[in-house]
């Protein structure tokens, strides 16, 4: 049997874009994706902070260091520019990897000094592994 766990996490990125009359997806910066672990195409939920919306799509890449988050699409009509949201791609593992799964979680620290939108998504951090944030896992 498998079950679905957290493999990712982008943690109050800004969306930058919203465009209803394209196809649909999310474009993220590379940087963003590589940080996290996520790869182009890969489904992806993501939630909106302001509204609690929660909506499931797939992953395009933006260029490297762009700073972009582009929610496509219907999501359009539920995710504007300027929006805080939540990020996580997900894996289907064993219940027995649950110990082992090191999930990477980056948190956006946009500062809002930035003249641009693109400019909150630039500079973030991928928190400590969680072994280290949670020294009890996998005992007991």
């Amino acid at each position: 049997m498998l079950i679905r766990a957290c493999k990712s996490k982008i943690h109050r990125a800004t969306v930058t874009r919203a465009d209803l009359d394209y196809v649909g997806s999310i474009t993220i910066d590379q940087a963003l994706l590589d940080a996290s672990d996520l790869q182009p195409y890969q489904y992806v939920n993501i939630t909106n902070v302001a509204n609690g919306v929660f909506w499931q799509t797939y992953v395009i890449a933006a260029p490297k260091g762009s700073g972009r988050v582009e929610l496509n699409g219907p999501p359009a009509r539920h995710f504007q520019a300027g929006d805080k949201i939540i990020v996580l791609g997900e894996a289907w593992i064993e219940p027995s990897e649950l110990k082992s799964l090191d999930p990477k979680i980056v948190i956006v620290e946009g500062d809002g000094k930035g003249r641009k939108l693109t400019d909150m998504n630039k500079k973030f951090r991928l928190l400590a592994h969680s072994k280290a944030r949670n020294p009890r896992r996998g005992k007991g």
